[in-house]
Parts: structure tokens; sequence; C-alpha cells
């Protein structure tokens, strides 16, 4: 499964704003594009953990018929 992500410029700070819109709260930021990518790729994983260790994942890739790793593994 492939999630979106929307990458902004920092005017004020300069470099990468990134958020991952199907996650509400899961942003990050970076001072290159790749790194931007990089650190909402974590942000991501970190997010589906918590939402796993709350019960609430199995909602999100029920219909998907994935594990959770499966899942994962795919972002």
């Amino acid at each position: 499964m492939k999630l979106n992500v929307f990458i902004k410029p920092d005017p004020e700070d300069g470099g990468y704003n990134v958020s991952c819109p199907a996650l509400p709260g899961c942003h990050s930021q970076g001072e290159t594009i790749e790194e931007a990518v990089a650190n909402i790729q974590e942000a991501i994983e970190g997010c589906l953990d918590v939402l796993n260790k709350r019960g609430t994942l199995r909602g999100l890739i029920k219909d998907s018929g994935m594990t959770v790793e499966e899942f994962v593994s795919k972002l």
C-alpha cells in the first residue's frame, strides 16, 4: 500500500515540511527533499506502530488482507 505525502518548502526556516494526510498528526521535516521523505517514512512507521498498539490499525488495513508487517513494508 502506498500513502500519499505532501512536501512543501519552509520559507521561514528553509528545508521542507512533509505530512501524511492519511495519518492525522503525522508530520516531519528535512533540509532536503530526500531527507524529508526519509523522515516521513520513519514518522509513518511510528504512527502505524502506535495505531497498532491501540488496536486501531486493524480498521485501516482490515480490508487489505495484509498483516501489519506487510502493510508497513509496502510504505
